[in-house]
């Protein structure tokens, strides 16, 4: 099958990745801290800006804006990917299946990812409100705010959202779901 990327130089992105069986690897603040680590490696020397992100259990949502020049996204989500993989508790990891073992691969992140270039203010508006959502709409908390891996609370302090936002039900027609 042929995936068709939207290579865009210094374009805006929306992701998402989700684990290998929706395993809840992420489940902990400290495999939460170990994802952080990548994501600092990885911007080390491929640099990028993370515009709005959310980590919950089994996936994760992100928005990246690329560096001018730069539409290079698949190198690092696999580093980012390998970085964790290499850094997590042992425990996390789980023996391969064959077609896995055969390429020396670990089964902790699905294969594939999705990917959406941003067209314009009101679509970056609508994914990052998405992002901020998606801990109530899989019910894991009643509001955006009380979600501890989220960029939320960035957004609360520069005036962006008000702290109460979310606590309704959110509108997400046309953003796909993971």
């Amino acid at each position: 099958m042929q995936y068709r990327r939207a290579f865009t130089p210094g374009g805006t992105f929306f992701f998402t990745v989700v684990t290998e069986g929706r395993r809840p690897i992420l489940a902990s603040p400290e495999a939460v801290e170990v994802l952080r680590g990548a994501f600092r490696a990885v911007r080390r020397t491929r640099p990028f800006e993370i515009d709005a992100m959310v980590v919950l259990p089994d996936h994760l949502h992100c928005m990246w804006t690329l560096p001018p020049s730069d539409a290079d996204f698949a190198t690092r989500w696999r580093l980012i990917k390998t970085w964790f993989t290499k850094h997590c508790a042992p425990d996390l990891r789980t023996a391969p299946g064959p077609s896995r073992a055969a390429r020396n691969e670990q089964a902790l992140w699905q294969h594939r990812y999705w990917e959406h270039r941003l067209r314009d203010e009101n679509d970056c508006a609508r994914h990052i409100d998405y992002i901020h959502y998606n801990p109530v709409k899989h019910g894991w908390v009643a509001a955006a705010i009380d979600w501890p891996y989220s960029s939320f609370r960035r957004f609360v302090e520069t005036g962006i959202y008000a702290a109460d936002w979310g606590r309704n039900a959110v509108d997400f027609a046309g953003i796909g779901d993971e």
